[in-house]
């Protein structure tokens, strides 16, 4: 991006602009996607994507604080969101030491925690501390365990009044803008005009304020199982396997190194 977002320039995108985030892990991908994201994610999803784990729950706040040092070195130029992990926000005072922690230790621009109503009085004292949030609601991967799987949220009218309420509270806490994930596009839209700030969804439909996606599955690099909301956009996993197979190769039959890589 040619100019850094702000928290003010990010609210007043809210039915300007369809915001792009995405989220990266390390210098080299963060340096990639600075050129086209308005802001980048320093997702505890590393811990899936990087750590193999099968959820979000044992990443740690060193690990957190690492990641976000080294996204934060390769896109110096971007505005960088460091997730809260599980386990580092149970109370307000408990929030409020490590988000310090986050913001003394790295350049990340705010934190994102999960939870509405529930949370709002610790979004409340993370904002009222010059700490800034962004909210996470709908599908929350830090209760998987909790609520036995992920489960697509807003099915009911029940869950719909409930998130529509959560994000209310998330933004009258103080929060500048929100992640709606694993949310019925419907209840998700309503959830976009209910609040004055940015919307951003994950598998919640396209009428809400922007999109944020993890690196890997939407260059196609996880093989696993691909969610049924993403879109892969490359075919990276067949590109490296082919790649690293030709290297192979070549090393096999000593075509590589060639003269011109040899000093």
């Amino acid at each position: 991006m040619s100019k850094k977002l702000t928290i003010s320039s990010i609210k007043q995108a809210k039915g300007v602009k369809s915001l792009v985030m995405i989220t990266a892990y390390d210098a080299l991908f963060s340096k990639l996607v600075s050129e086209s994201a308005d802001m980048i994610l320093v997702g505890d999803s590393l811990n899936m994507s990087f750590a193999g784990k099968s959820d979000t729950i044992s990443a740690t706040l060193e690990q957190m604080i690492y990641h976000t040092n080294a996204v934060c070195m390769g896109a110096p130029n971007s505005f960088v969101i460091c997730d809260m992990p599980f386990g580092t926000y149970i109370d307000k005072e408990r929030a409020l030491d490590n988000a310090i922690k986050i913001f003394q230790q790295t350049q990340a621009d705010c934190v994102k925690i999960e939870g509405g109503q529930d949370k709002a009085d610790i979004i409340a004292h993370l904002s009222a501390n010059g700490i800034a949030v962004c909210g996470h609601i709908g599908l929350l991967p830090q209760s998987v365990r909790s609520e036995g799987g992920y489960k697509v949220k807003g099915k009911t009218e029940e869950q719909r009044e409930s998130i529509i309420a959560d994000a209310k509270a998330v933004e009258k806490a103080g929060a500048f803008c929100m992640v709606i994930e694993g949310t019925k596009a419907d209840v998700a839209k309503e959830v976009a005009e209910a609040v004055s700030i940015p919307v951003i969804g994950i598998g919640a439909g396209a009428d809400v304020d922007g999109q944020v996606l993890v690196f890997s599955d939407m260059l196609g690099l996880f093989e696993a199982f691909t969610p049924k909301f993403v879109k892969k956009y490359l075919d990276g996993a067949t590109l490296v396997k082919n790649a690293v197979k030709e290297y192979a190769d070549e090393v096999a039959t000593k075509a590589f190194p060639a003269e011109e890589h040899t000093y």
